[in-house]
């Protein structure tokens, strides 16, 4: 099944680019541990899944590309069709000479259904290209405006002409230390809307990644082309195709309808985050090595212990102990800093993948008491190995990880909020403070319930 990608705002468009480059990169990269045959059907997998094949013989992304202002989808264009590998239709594009002026409600209540027609027209000539369509994976920033307002507004749209088709938003969080004054604001206006619209929300965190740059990566001055190429990596990690059988005779054919299947099995509980590792610079990848108990140990842990990267994981985190008179709902009673998962992911791509033991992950103490364990874990595979890499291994986990910064997202906006701050920007797009109470209460419900996990 294939894949419609809807790219939204400035973020979106430069993270979009660079997940297609990651695709080609690492489709076109040499493979000799992998049979022809294997080679042949990762290629023809991963075709299906993103591109659609031109005359020309140069893959088109089967993707949508929006912004108010023309200047980053135009060089978003030309980056890609420089690449030789890949490019854009040049006609699956929307942009308009006037941004959002970072303000949610502009793009939400103004540019949203004002353009309704256009932007959703490219959408459903995107789709009708598709044989099958397996879903749209969105991707959008949470702290300006077009992302963010006309991200929720497109999302909305989605869930309305495609009802039965999987929506993934993948959302990037703002810096704790703001790029924008009212980041706060729209973050909460994006998500409690997205809550309502998309199946699930997988989040990366800016200030997670820009540590990842500058503490594995080894980068002094980090560019957010940087911080994109990382982010790129880790989602081409999940959804480059993969065995979710035992039997690995047939790749994923629809990676949507996997991941909600695996990960999304109460709508209560939507926020997705991931980790991969290992993650270095390219130049030291030959003079490492890896092994799977290694690297499997590591993933636990970073889980458990909520850490975002292999440096710095607290080793003293344990689970609670089977047995212990401590009931699960009470979570302050548990463990420091224990993270609870309802359910988990791993994706191990490489070499000897069929030698890797994953028990560690299929422990009931990791879980939820309100669901099967057996029914919480899950193991994709493939032999392939990814963008140079050896060994590495993904890990996507519906858990508390995302409790602290979206507690402290709501507690800022509220803040703001209680002495009417920038209140009347909003008002003035028809988003009253009516609305701003309905998103505070939908949000203090998602981390309610992940706190009683």
């Amino acid at each position: 099944m294939s894949l419609v990608t809807v790219q939204l705002g400035q973020c979106g468009n430069q993270i979009g680019r660079e997940v297609f480059n990651a695709i080609c990169s690492d489709v076109h990269g040499t493979h000799g541990l992998c049979s022809k045959k294997e080679n042949e059907s990762y290629h023809d997998a991963c075709k299906e899944r993103f591109f659609i094949e031109a005359e020309s013989g140069v893959p088109v992304a089967r993707a949508v590309l929006v912004d108010m202002e023309p200047k980053v989808i135009s060089q978003t264009l030309s980056i890609a069709a420089k690449s030789g590998y890949w490019k854009y239709d040049d006609h699956s594009h929307f942009c308009q000479k006037q941004g959002s002026g970072n303000n949610w409600a502009n793009g939400y209540t103004v540019h949203g259904p004002r353009h309704k027609e256009a932007i959703m027209n490219l959408v459903q000539k995107e789709a009708e290209k598709c044989d099958r369509l397996g879903g749209f994976f969105t991707i959008m920033s949470m702290a300006g405006g077009t992302g963010s307002g006309l991200g929720a507004f497109v999302t909305q749209c989605l869930r309305d002409d495609f009802p039965s088709s999987f929506i993934l938003n993948h959302v990037i969080w703002p810096y704790g230390t703001g790029e924008v004054i009212v980041q706060n604001y729209n973050s909460v206006l994006t998500l409690s809307h997205l809550y309502q619209s998309s199946d699930a929300l997988l989040v990366h965190e800016n200030d997670v990644i820009h540590k990842i740059c500058a503490q594995l990566m080894h980068m002094k001055q980090i560019s957010f082309k940087d911080v994109n190429q990382v982010i790129a990596h880790q989602l081409g990690s999940v959804f480059q195709p993969t065995y979710t059988a035992e039997d690995g005779l047939h790749y994923s054919r629809n990676p949507l309808g996997d991941l909600m299947e695996t990960l999304v099995p109460h709508p209560e509980f939507k926020m997705l985050g991931l980790r991969n590792i290992p993650q270095m610079p390219e130049n030291s990848l030959a003079y490492s090595t890896f092994s799977w108990p290694g690297l499997i140990k590591h993933l636990r842990q970073m889980l458990i212990a909520n850490a975002k990267m292999e440096e710095g994981i607290d080793w003293q985190v344990q689970p609670p102990h089977p047995g212990s008179s401590v009931p699960s709902s009470h979570s302050t009673n548990k463990l420091p800093h224990f993270n609870t998962s309802i359910a988990n992911l791993v994706i191990l791509r490489g070499k000897d993948t069929h030698s890797a033991d994953l028990g560690s992950f299929r422990d009931p103490s990791l879980y939820t008491s309100w669901l099967n364990p057996q029914d919480a874990f899950s193991a994709w595979k493939t032999p392939r190995a990814f963008n140079k890499y050896e060994k590495s291994a993904s890990l996507v986990s519906n858990s508390q990880f995302l409790l602290k910064p979206l507690d402290n997202v709501v507690r800022k906006a509220w803040n703001m909020f209680a002495s009417k701050a920038y209140v009347h920007q909003y008002t003035k797009y028809g988003i009253e403070e009516e609305d701003f109470l309905d998103s505070f209460t939908a949000l203090e419900q998602v981390i309610s319930s992940y706190t009683t996990l």
